[in-house]
Order: C-alpha cells, then sequence, then structure tokens
C-alpha cells in the first residue's frame, strides 16, 4: 500500500493503526520507519531505520525482556523486499511505456 509518506504494510493487520513504511536508501539498503495513528510523536522521534539497526535493538530487546516479543516481528525484510520489487517493477513499466510513447509521438512527427 503506498499514501502521502510512502510505500507501507500493516505489521498486524488486526491493527491498521500501525503501519511500517519501508524505502531504500541511497545504498540499495532497504530502510523501514513505523507510523502508529494513537501516537504520531513515533514517527517524529523515530527516524528510517536500516535491519542492522533492527537486528541490534532485536538483540537487546531479547536480554532485556523474555516474554517473546521482539522488534523484528513488526519489521518483516522479506515483506519490504516484495513491495519495493513489485514498486520497481511496476515504476520500470511505466517508464518503458512512456519512452515508447514519446519514441511514437517523435517518428510521427518526422
Amino acid at each position: 500500500m503506498e499514501d502521502s509518506l510512502g510505500l507501507y504494510y500493516l505489521p498486524q493487520p488486526s491493527i491498521p493503526a500501525v503501519r511500517i513504511y519501508v524505502r531504500r536508501n541511497e545504498e540499495g539498503s532497504i530502510e523501514f520507519r513505523m507510523w502508529d495513528a494513537d501516537h504520531p510523536e513515533v514517527w517524529e522521534k523515530h527516524q528510517w531505520l536500516t535491519s542492522d539497526i533492527i537486528a541490534l535493538a532485536a538483540q537487546m530487546f531479547k536480554s532485556e525482556h523474555d516474554n517473546g516479543a521482539s522488534p523484528e516481528s513488526n519489521y518483516d525484510l522479506r515483506v519490504a523486499e516484495a513491495l519495493l520489487e513489485e514498486q520497481e517493477q511496476a515504476e520500470a513499466k511505466a517508464k518503458a511505456k512512456a519512452e515508447a510513447k514519446a519514441r511514437r509521438q517523435k517518428q510521427g512527427r518526422k
């Protein structure tokens, strides 16, 4: 799904107020950022996070909490990769279509 903030998925579909946004940084790595309708300060306080940072946070969380929960359950690299791949394919297809249209228009003028 996508909105004005970017491409996102629902980590817990039963809680649509929480979204995880995904993007690729300049190096090509996937980054995540949480948005929570009930806690808008989360978006402002927490910047884009790489999967390495999330893995480190998960290790710290596990050492402090013994309840089986983990930040990794919200930040799903496989889901993010699939969403970004789908978006990149759609963008490439749209670009190719626009280029083909421009070529046809250029050929029609000659």
